[in-house]
């Protein structure tokens, strides 16, 4: 991990203590910015999953609490660990919440209001942004990111205990939570559930979350420096309206490139799929047309390692298909994904599973990915499959040619792949190996001279530690460069036009480029994919771009890249209107003229007016400049009124 603090700062919580001198009081309404609850779970022998503790409490429905307690422990207790060790891990899962959970929802009646009380131009573009995604149906996610200890002892029933503790959150923020864990988790098992306390407090004075930028938190005696994913690449059904850049979203590669530009950034893309590099191509095309897809690995790290590498490899786009980085028979979802019948199209998501039980029960998804290996006997807490193992194997099993790793093709690893391919994935039953069961026939090539600059760190882990921090910029630079110029083709569906010079720029600026599918794919056929693509793809690229548009990723991702290119065209407009020289613009109008341009500048008002006088408190700071252009607007009116006058 490239943010927070170091994994192996997880088993050193001695060195971290809380200023219990000066603990901040909680703050619940900046806490929920970061933060929905802070629980501890525990495995009760009779009761089974059971939430000890709840801070602050009242935040989940009863049936979101069992989801809660059911995701937030492996399905079974290791075997590969010494009887009397203690055994950590951290990793996260995700879920929708239901519709009548009042707990900081944005219903589609608050949307209705905020649209009559508070009609800034700007924030109406936000809500429709909402409601054209189709994420206001009281369907949002809940992240729950976990640290999990299960400590062995014979002396115990069963031969051992184990807890969890766990931070809900509607932000997929693993930059902030997870090194936040590695301080909480071993605090918690050494203070008990004074912890919860001390962390909330410590959240609860956090300044509010910026997207896409570099932030300083305090958290106790430490300093979390952490880089948030960027607000195009965040979900809408969070309910929080940031505001979004028109360069910094794709088409457009990003002009600094040390900058996140998805989400799961941190994640170790090139540690997780070392065994299966040469089907990250494959994989990026699935992701891309929105393809169901079942991660199958031997713990919920690795599993959830390998969810948030596959979501973050099409950024900067935005991922609008269901993704469970860890996915249990407990969830509502299974009962549903399991009454699917041979033949019934499985949904778009990503599941992340370690129970082989999904690989019978969820025979109809077309796409099964296994990865990561099993954990060997250690006491270190488990982040990925490349934390847990200390070195990823260097002989993977795959799918012969198509599979690349890091020794020579041999006539034996043929014979392997076709057995793997025979076999199916139910090979996994008897013994788990890395491989790809799909019968998708990728159309880009894979890169092998992104491949050749990967570097094989060897034997030591503190080396593979840094050079999978380097691979993973390599890997993660050429997919989104890879994924900037498949969108490339859609930048003139966002082109903003600006007034020119000696036009009027109070009347209403021309709608965006209408957007017409049939047209698009024949335009696009008649001049190419462009240079980058061609020498990457095969002959029937055009495919790609047909299944793309078909897919769920498509249309969330282009109607948010429309609000935003219109919400940009309306400030240039507006800027334009207040950069406007009246007395000279209007010397050069005749009467009628005259009298359009002040009825178009009294809409113009009407509109600003509307939005500054009826917005709630929380709104006040970002439209202090809105207040300030609406007077020189008033002023404007007033001039132009008096000049029309006297005119006439």
């Amino acid at each position: 991990m490239k943010d927070g603090l170091n994994v192996a700062e997880m088993s050193r919580s001695p060195s971290f203590s809380m200023k219990t001198d000066s603990n901040p009081k909680l703050d619940r309404k900046s806490l929920r910015q970061w933060v929905v609850a802070f629980c501890i779970i525990k495995f009760d022998l009779e009761q089974g999953q059971l939430i000890e503790e709840c801070h602050p409490p009242g935040c989940l429905t009863q049936d979101e609490e069992l989801e809660v307690a059911f995701s937030s422990f492996p399905d079974s207790v290791s075997q590969h660990q010494n009887r009397s060790s203690i055994h950590d891990c951290i990793f996260f899962f995700r879920f929708r919440r239901q519709e009548n959970s009042q707990q900081g929802k944005v219903s589609s009646s608050e949307i209705s209001e905020v649209e009559e009380k508070e009609k800034s131009p700007k924030l109406v573009d936000q809500v429709k942004r909402l409601k054209s995604t189709g994420d206001c149906k009281g369907e949002r996610y809940l992240y729950g990111y976990v640290f999990n200890r299960q400590r062995h002892d014979e002396r115990l029933k069963r031969g051992g205990d184990q807890r969890s503790v766990v931070i809900l959150s509607h932000n997929p923020y693993t930059s902030v939570f997870r090194p936040l864990l590695q301080i909480m988790g071993p605090l918690y098992f050494d203070i008990g559930k004074k912890a919860l306390e001390h962390i909330a407090s410590c959240v609860s004075i956090w300044p509010a979350p910026i997207p896409g930028k570099l932030m300083e938190l305090p958290i106790g005696n430490a300093m979390l420096k952490v880089n948030l994913p960027p607000a195009h690449s965040l979900p809408s059904d969070s309910g929080v309206l940031f505001e979004e850049s028109n360069s910094s979203m794709a088409p457009f590669l990003p002009t600094n490139q040390s900058i996140p530009q998805g989400l799961f950034h941190d994640s170790d893309l090139f540690g997780i799929f070392r065994g299966l590099l040469l089907q990250l191509w494959v994989l990026w095309e699935l992701l891309l047309i929105g393809e169901p897809i079942l991660i199958i690995a031997p713990t919920p790290p690795q599993c959830c390692e390998a969810v948030a590498g596959l979501v973050s490899l099409v950024a900067p786009l935005l991922y609008s298909v269901d993704f469970r980085p860890y996915f249990t028979i407990h969830d509502p979802e299974f009962a549903r994904l399991n009454s699917l019948q041979e033949g019934d199209i499985f949904p778009p998501v990503i599941l992340g599973v370690t129970n082989l039980f999904f690989l019978k029960a969820l025979r109809t998804v077309p796409h099964v990915i296994s990865v990561g290996s099993p954990s060997p006997n250690s006491n270190r807490p488990v982040l990925a499959a490349r934390s847990s193992t200390g070195r990823f194997p260097t002989r993977p099993e795959g799918l012969g040619l198509q599979q690349f790793s890091l020794r020579k093709f041999s006539p034996s690893n043929l014979l392997s792949a076709v057995k793997l391919r025979r076999e199916g994935p139910l090979c996994l039953m008897t013994e788990h190996k890395e491989a790809i069961w799909s019968t998708y026939a990728a159309t880009t090539k894979p890169d092998t001279s992104i491949l050749n600059r990967l570097i094989d760190a060897g034997m030591s882990s503190r080396v593979e530690e840094s050079m999978s921090v380097v691979n993973n910029e390599i890997l993660r630079r050429h997919f989104l460069e890879l994924t900037t110029n498949f969108l490339a083709p859609f930048g003139p569906y966002f082109r903003v036009v600006t007034p020119l010079e000696g036009s009027s720029p109070f009347v209403d600026p021309p709608p965006l480029t209408p957007f017409n599918a049939d047209e698009f794919l024949g335009n696009l056929s008649s001049r190419g994919p462009g240079k980058f693509l061609s020498k990457r793809m095969r002959s029937n690229w055009l495919d790609l771009y047909r299944r793309f548009l078909r897919g769920n990723n498509f249309m969330p991702w282009f109607q948010r890249r429309r609000a935003v290119a219109e919400q940009e065209q309306q400030r240039l407009w507006r800027q334009a209107r207040m950069n406007t020289n009246i007395q000279n613009f209007i010397s050069k109008m005749s009467e009628l003229e005259i009298v359009d341009s002040f009825n178009a500048i009294e809409r113009h008002l009407l509109g600003e007016t509307q939005g500054v006088f009826k917005f709630k408190e929380k709104f006040q700071g970002r439209r202090i400049t809105s207040v300030i252009k609406m007077i020189l607007l008033i002023s404007l009116w007033i001039m132009l009124e008096s000049i029309a006058l006297n005119s006439l």
